[in-house]
């Protein structure tokens, strides 16, 4: 059997997914076996699987920082949003169906099985797993069956780590008012608090720490600072989204309502001078030096979004002059139509942006792959990218064609015949690998005209593993780590 520690939160956001990477990190780092597991993710960034199966991205982020490969049974569940009121159900990386809020909230209790599943094939790899809760275990509408949080923890009997986002204000609230709203046997479960995203002088937060562990009678094992790390994070919450500066290069990302997959664009956030800007207007597109159409859960619907706020027009004016890069729904839009004949998203035909020579239809079936290759020849301002090696995934809902009905497979990059600025592609993950981004920024400095620094390039993986050390050594400071492995406990899985 595994041990196992759970870190919840006091609310969303409060910093969950980091602090399991980054105790991922220092197990590893101790020399145990360690994965993390989150019974239940919503979210639109997914990943896919060496065996084609589908899973949230922030696990694959803590099984990078674990050094170990993704596995699906690390997030049994996965809920991607398709409106306001109703997700697409993935279990074990399979597509269930759509269901309503409503639906799904009477139906999970039915999932518990593949749950257990999931946990026990974990525990045949790990020493140690590091549990990731959903929200918050204080959400009385929502506690009744619960998987995720306080019932996930009775399930395998799990310690509870509550950590408080102290950067938004109210934290001693926060972890006091959860704890109050827990039951006796729920409350008996968190073994400590985390106060996390603190800026400034710790000393000034202590009377409010020992009036915290008097009212709570749970010890505080660390104040963690504000950390600026280039790490994944949950995508409805990201401060990515928040960033308006532009750097010598300024790279715009479409940020329609369903954008999924946003990781793709993260590795370019590592080049110093590079700006990544997402964007929902016209008025805060401005004139970027590239735009990126991202991935979409609902293709039709967030294009139907651009025609009607007039970003549509905008991005076919900027492709004259600018490359434009749509991924994956993004890439779907570019072309010359998209037909649903079986109602997946909208329903009926709708013209694309007639950028890119291509039609793509809609089908029921999900196409999820992991792919690698080498790019075809690219003209244009891209042009280096010829011949470059890429690794990536697809994960569609659409077989797209040509046009003019020619059979035969379509290249990895599509690119349009009359306008070398526009190019298109199923890939995602396809500019993290390699020096495709890099290419990309040096190709975009020259067609400006300017000189980057001369700073040497990292490839993005070795990048990201200085990020989860840089995140281990923080932690190892600002945790009480000696309790904290105190508090391992082996599971037992009801």
């Amino acid at each position: 059997m595994a041990k196992v520690i759970m870190i919840q939160g006091t609310m969303s956001g409060a910093g969950k997914s980091l602090l399991v990477a980054g105790l991922c990190r220092i197990f590893k780092q101790d020399g145990y076996r360690v994965a993390p597991f989150k019974s239940q993710n919503m979210a639109l960034n997914s990943f896919i699987t060496a065996e084609g199966l589908e899973m949230g991205r922030a696990q694959v982020m803590q099984a990078e920082a674990a050094g170990i490969e993704p596995m699906v049974c690390m997030n049994p569940i996965l809920l991607k949003p398709t409106n306001h009121t109703g997700s697409q159900v993935i279990v074990n990386g399979e597509v269930l169906g759509n269901m309503s809020a409503r639906d799904y909230f009477s139906y999970k209790k039915q999932l518990v099985p593949q749950i257990k599943k999931a946990f026990r094939k974990l525990e045949e790899y790990a020493d140690i797993i590091v549990i990731e809760g959903a929200g918050s275990p204080a959400e009385i509408n929502l506690k009744e069956n619960d998987i995720v949080n306080m019932g996930l923890a009775e399930l395998v009997d799990a310690p509870v780590l509550l950590a408080g986002d102290i950067d938004r204000g109210g934290v001693f609230a926060q972890l006091l008012g959860t704890l109050m709203l827990l039951t006796d046997d729920e409350k008996n479960r968190v073994k400590g608090l985390i106060i996390n995203k603190f800026r400034g002088d710790k000393s000034i937060l202590d009377p409010g720490i020992e009036m915290l562990e008097e009212k709570g009678n749970v010890p505080v094992v660390g104040v963690v600072p504000y950390m600026n790390l280039s790490l994944e994070d949950e995508d409805s919450l990201s401060e990515r989204f928040d960033h308006r500066g532009k750097g010598l290069i300024d790279l715009a990302v479409i940020h329609y309502p369903r954008i999924s997959n946003f990781t793709d664009f993260n590795v370019f956030e590592q080049f110093p001078e590079v700006s990544v800007r997402y964007v929902t207007s016209i008025s805060e597109l401005q004139t970027p030096d590239m735009i990126f159409l991202p991935g979409s859960k609902n293709t039709m619907g967030d294009l139907k979004w651009m025609r009607q706020n007039g970003l549509e027009s905008a991005v076919k004016k900027l492709a004259e002059e600018i490359p434009v890069f749509g991924i994956c729904g993004g890439y779907q839009m570019l072309g010359n139509e998209i037909s649903d004949p079986d109602g997946i998203e909208e329903g009926g035909v709708m013209r694309g942006m007639e950028l890119l020579p291509i039609v793509t239809v809609l089908q029921k079936e999900k196409r999820r792959c992991q792919t690698s290759g080498m790019l075809e020849s690219i003209d244009g301002t891209l042009k280096e990218l010829s011949g470059c090696s890429y690794t990536g995934y697809e994960i569609h809902m659409g077989k797209t064609v040509c046009a003019d009905g020619r059979d035969g497979e379509l290249p990895s990059v599509v690119q349009a015949k009359d306008n070398t600025n526009v190019c298109g592609s199923y890939i995602h993950g396809l500019f993290d690998e390699g020096s495709i981004a890099d290419a990309i920024v040096q190709a975009l400095a020259k067609k400006k005209g300017v000189q980057l620094d001369d700073a040497a390039f990292m490839d993005y993986k070795s990048f990201k593993d200085r990020e989860y050390d840089k995140l281990a050594e923080t932690l190892r400071l600002y945790l009480n780590m000696e309790e904290i492995y105190g508090m391992l406990t082996e599971a037992h899985l009801e």
